[in-house]
């Protein structure tokens, strides 16, 4: 449910943003969103497993994975991500027509990101540019388009936020990495993982100012934004990278902030 969550809010902060000012954010958007953050998190998933699966039987926390397992064969799990990809279609067939080929342009992300980590140490940039392209999609489905002085700002701090919540998960299996041969950031970091994390917090709150500046948020969002900031520097200052439970505790906790931000957003508007 986590990774759901860190899909649907970038969707939910674009959304939010675009409602017009003195108004709540369209709730039918809201809905369709999280419907199409379910079915294409859970289509990403089955992908990332399908490439995964002979490297998750060596790791202990994804051995037990349906396809790792063999519980199910990969015919099986086509079969099944196309049904999730079929149903997407339909939610993405909802929309505009400048959104329906905005959204279709980030299924190449969607399908090359698992292999990022046998290419490169910055597999999470990567799944920044995936996870966040709500940030663009929310925009241009209540618009017609992107207003790119907005838009372009909220997908960056989203992508930071990617790097710095999924570097955080990703030193919980940095010893399997180092065994199997897959890279992460938290490889790349190694020790300096906390400097490298506060870079990343600074860029997105900066990023965050800038978009709500290009349209006219008010107070209640910069206070969001300030918020934010101190949940990120005690997330990052309380971090024990060498303790996985601690890892998936902070890991788990960037809900908060991306709901933070959709409170400041909506009380901004209004």
């Amino acid at each position: 449910p986590a990774g759901t969550w860190l899909l649907y809010l970038p969707c939910t902060w674009s959304i939010g943003l675009a409602a017009d000012p003195g108004c709540l954010p369209d709730w039918h958007m809201l809905s369709l969103f999280g419907v199409g953050a379910v079915l294409m998190r859970g289509a990403g998933c089955t992908i990332n497993d399908m490439w995964d699966r002979d490297f998750d039987r060596k790791v202990a926390r994804t051995a037990s994975r349906p396809l790792a397992a063999g519980d199910i064969s990969t015919f099986q799990s086509f079969v099944f991500l196309g049904g999730q990809l079929s149903l997407a279609l339909c939610v993405l067939l909802c929309l505009n027509y400048y959104s329906i080929v905005l959204g279709a342009a980030s299924l190449s992300l969607v399908v090359t990101y698992p292999l990022m980590k046998r290419i490169t140490y910055w597999p999470q940039l990567v799944l920044g540019l995936t996870f966040n392209w709500g940030a663009l999609l929310g925009w241009s489905a209540i618009k017609g388009s992107c207003e790119w002085s907005v838009c372009l700002p909220l997908y960056l701090s989203g992508v930071m936020w990617t790097l710095i919540y999924d570097t955080i998960y990703a030193h919980q299996d940095k010893k399997d990495d180092i065994m199997i041969g897959v890279k992460s950031t938290a490889l790349q970091f190694k020790e300096d993982t906390k400097r490298w994390l506060s870079g990343f917090s600074l860029a997105m709150l900066l990023s965050l100012c800038v978009a709500g500046m290009n349209c006219n948020q008010t107070f209640p969002y910069y206070s969001a934004v300030a918020a934010i900031g101190a949940h990120l520097a005690h997330q990052i200052y309380t971090l024990d990278i060498d303790k996985p439970e601690d890892c998936w505790k902070k890991f788990a906790s960037n809900r908060t902030v991306g709901i933070l931000l959709f409170i400041g957003i909506v009380l901004g508007n209004l």
